[in-house]
This record gives C-alpha cells, sequence and structure tokens, in this order.
C-alpha cells in the first residue's frame, strides 16, 4: 500500500463523496414526511400544492357517489327550423326586384308588415301589371253595370248577365290585391310575420314573376334537433327520452331537458339511399343556436343504477391514458393530490362514466385538473437532477 499512496487516498475521496451524495437525497428527498410547498410529491403519483396555488388554479373537488347514469347512443345531427316557424315569401307582381335597404342580406331582422322589395315592371315591354289590372277593372266594371241594366230590361237573358258579372269580380279581385301596394316605386312586396332572413333566392335586378319565392324568413323561438341514427341502433331507439348536444366547434354541451324540449318522432323506417334513421327533438332557442347548424348528439336512453361517473372536465388524457386527480389530504400550509389511472366508459357529453380506478366517497377534482398536472411535472425541487 505504501507503493501506492495516490490509489489509496482516491478510493477513500470516492468513499467519501457518496456517502455525502447519500446524505444529499435523504435531505431533501424524504418526500414522505416532508413533501415541497412548491408541488413537490411525497410518493409517486402523489402532487402537493399550497393553498394560493389551489386558489389561483380554481380547483375545485366533488365527492363522487353511485347514481343513476343513462345508457348513450352517440351520433351526428343538425339543428332545423320548426315547420311553422320558417316561410317563404313570393313575388306578388311580373317585374325586375329591388329589395329595400337593409334587408337585402341572409341574417337580417324583418318584421310582420315591413316592405321588403318592391317589383317595377315600368321598363319592361309588357308593362306595368298593375295599370294594366286598372284597366281590366273599370272595364269589366263599365260591362258589368251596363249589362245589369240590360238585364232588368230583358234585353239579355240572366245567364249572360252571370257572364259579365264573374268577368268583373275576378277583375276587380285581381286589381284590389295589387292597388294597396303599388306605388310609383313600383308593387311592394311585405313579410307576413318577423323573424329572420335564412336565403335569399331571387337576385336583386332579377326579373321574377307573380308566385316566384324572393326570400325565406325563419323564425328563431323553437328549432328541432334532428339526430340521424344507424340503423343498427334502431332496436333502442323506443327508450330515447332526451339528448345532449354540442355544436361543431363549442365546447359547451347543452340538454334539451334544460331547454323546454320535446321528443317530436323517431323513424320507423330509413328513408332510400340513407342508412340512418332520423329522430327529431324541439326546443326553445335561447338565442345562440341557428338553423342549420351540424351538432355532436347524445341519446339519452333507460338509466342504469349505481354508476360512478365524474364530469368531463375532471379527465385528462396522456398517450390514450386516462387519469384523475384525487384530493387525498389538506391542511393550511397544503393540499395532497394523487394522480389515479381510470378507465372510462360512455359519455353524455357532461359526464363520463368510470369502470375502474374510482371508489365511492373520493373527492375528484373537476375544475383545475390541467392545473394539478402542470404542478405535477414541475414537482422537482430546484437542484435535483438526478
Amino acid at each position: 500500500m505504501q507503493k501506492n499512496p495516490l490509489l489509496f487516498a482516491t478510493l477513500l475521496f470516492a468513499l467519501a463523496a457518496c456517502t455525502i451524495h447519500t446524505g444529499s437525497h435523504d435531505a431533501h428527498g424524504n418526500h414522505d414526511t416532508h413533501g415541497d410547498a412548491h408541488g413537490d410529491t411525497h410518493r409517486y403519483g402523489e402532487i402537493v400544492m399550497t393553498p394560493a396555488q389551489v386558489r389561483d388554479g380554481g380547483i375545485t373537488t366533488e365527492t363522487v357517489r353511485p347514481s343513476d347514469f343513462r345508457d348513450v347512443m352517440r351520433v351526428g345531427g343538425q339543428l332545423q327550423a320548426t315547420p311553422d316557424g320558417e316561410h317563404t315569401i313570393a313575388a306578388t307582381a311580373d317585374g325586375i326586384v329591388t329589395y329595400a335597404a337593409g334587408v337585402a342580406n341572409e341574417g337580417a331582422a324583418v318584421s310582420a308588415g315591413q316592405t321588403i322589395a318592391t317589383i317595377s315592371a315600368r321598363q319592361l315591354q309588357d308593362g306595368d301589371p298593375v295599370e294594366k289590372a286598372r284597366i281590366a277593372y273599370e272595364t269589366a266594371k263599365n260591362e258589368h253595370e251596363r249589362a245589369a241594366m240590360l238585364c232588368e230590361r230583358h234585353v239579355i237573358s240572366q245567364t249572360e248577365y252571370e257572364s259579365v258579372r264573374e268577368r268583373y269580380e275576378t277583375a276587380r279581385i285581381a286589381y284590389n290585391a295589387l292597388a294597396p301596394r303599388h306605388s310609383a316605386n313600383g308593387t311592394a312586396v311585405t313579410a307576413t310575420a318577423g323573424g329572420y332572413i335564412k336565403s335569399r333566392i331571387a337576385q336583386q335586378g332579377a326579373y321574377v314573376a307573380v308566385g316566384e319565392p324572393l326570400l325565406v324568413v325563419t323564425k328563431t323561438k323553437r328549432l328541432q334537433l334532428r339526430a340521424e341514427v344507424p340503423e343498427r341502433m334502431f332496436s333502442r331507439l323506443n327508450s330515447v327520452a332526451t339528448a345532449n348536444f354540442r355544436c361543431a366547434g363549442d365546447t359547451t354541451t347543452y340538454s334539451l331537458a334544460a331547454l323546454n324540449a320535446r321528443l317530436v318522432s323517431y323513424g320507423r323506417s330509413k328513408a332510400d339511399g340513407t342508412f340512418y334513421i332520423p329522430v327529431t327533438f324541439e326546443f326553445d332557442n335561447i338565442g345562440s343556436f341557428f338553423a342549420g347548424s351540424f351538432v355532436e348528439v347524445y341519446l339519452l336512453s333507460s338509466p342504469r343504477h349505481n354508476v360512478l361517473s365524474v364530469p368531463n372536465t375532471a379527465l385528462t388524457e396522456e398517450q390514450g391514458i386516462h387519469y384523475i386527480y384525487i384530493k387525498k389530504a389538506a391542511t393550511t400550509a397544503e393540499t395532497v393530490f394523487e394522480k389515479r389511472e381510470v378507465k372510462p366508459g360512455a359519455t353524455d357529453g357532461v359526464r363520463t362514466e368510470i369502470r375502474a380506478g374510482l371508489k365511492g366517497g373520493e373527492a375528484v377534482v373537476t375544475h383545475g385538473a390541467v392545473q394539478v398536472k402542470l404542478a405535477a411535472v414541475t414537482a422537482v425541487p430546484e437542484g435535483h437532477t438526478h
């Protein structure tokens, strides 16, 4: 050993360094008894947060109890106007259509009796139809007065008089239908009911004939939800009672039960060329929905009892594996959460069934799960590099 003093000194220094490193673990890594006030874990899967972190993160919990959970059929659908909530405004005369200011665009609001367009034929070869109707009416009126006098004198038969009177009544009705809405600008077209312009069929400046559609006006007080159900689910349709839905691009799930909804009908057969069966609900429009929107529908049928479920906001996902966070303990200095892997089941758009990984009576983080997750990611104390 005297021949190798340098080797002996090196071995002693290495042994001392290992002892110091182990002590560092005891001083800084005894998470089971101390924890860290800034998110350090006590054990694997547990996260410690201060009261300030819990408050600033908006973290709330819910004690989970077994309850009823309805069977769910998740399908696609679309919002539609009710049959009596949509009507078409047609042309009342032949001519060129000119829309009133403010109602030429889709989505514009109109009220009952409002003038939405005028139709004029003054510049057309056939002339103004209202003027032609006036001339026809006055001519028929004169003929009728003359025929009435001749009939009284028995110059013409009653049959001839009735024929003249029929032509007069026809001309009178036609003229009276046009005259009240006629002005120097043309014949006015008015809305028969209030609502919103859904679509404009005839373009500005186009020629239209009597009866041709100009605009489609829709009301928004009530809407219909039409769900398209695959035919393989047909046997379950008779148990459908209500539904939840979510509009495309929206993160909020709406409950038909809270929108004064009713089940209108469900199909007993599928239409030709399709593999889907329609299920239709009608509900109150709270002002944020519009006909034509595509939606994700959660049809709710028979309830199942003693099911554990959590709000959808409680679930987080990592590489296809789902987790929740359980509140284990809380003191004035810290709150301890546990990260728990769970096996989710069906979802109704608001809550999700938990088939494994959760027990009744446990407190689950319902809002702020992402903040708890971030606290777990940053849980390694400063200076730890292992």
